[in-house]
């Protein structure tokens, strides 16, 4: 086995900005040199989380009215009261949805549905400079 860990760096345009890392995650199987094994992806921060979806029109307002219905912006949270910075909301999204996800890969592809993509879900208040992890364990 081997592992090879390679970093994606993106600049967000903020709260619910999602961006579809698919084709850069699948370059990173390909340059790895490795056939089959898994990919592990992670958005390093407390803000921003990482998991798939269709990305189509319908789904990408559908996603930020799921996140806003189960963690609204306009209730209180208490990571106001040590930073007050405005982004509790940010926070709880992120938990929910987690940091990371690890797709297994097949002759060097991704192990994807027809219509799934990964993708990274920006969640804090203002665009922020995101770095993603991955790293592929493999042979």
């Amino acid at each position: 086995m081997q592992i090879v860990t390679k970093e994606i760096h993106i600049q967000t345009k903020g709260e619910c900005d999602i961006v579809d890392l698919t084709d850069r995650a699948q370059e990173a199987i390909k340059s790895s040199g490795l056939e089959n094994g898994l990919l592990t992806i992670f958005v390093v921060g407390s803000t921003a989380a990482v998991t798939t979806i269709e990305y189509e029109p319908g789904l990408l307002k559908d996603l930020p009215a799921m996140l806003e219905r189960v963690a609204p912006k306009n209730i209180e949270y208490r990571h106001e009261e040590m930073w007050h910075d405005g982004n509790g909301h940010s926070h709880v999204r992120a938990s929910l949805l987690g940091p990371s996800l690890v797709i297994p890969f097949r002759n060097q592809r991704l192990c994807l549905g027809t219509w799934q993509q990964i993708v990274l879900i920006e969640l804090d208040i203002r665009a922020r400079a995101r770095n993603i992890i991955l790293q592929i364990l493999g042979e």
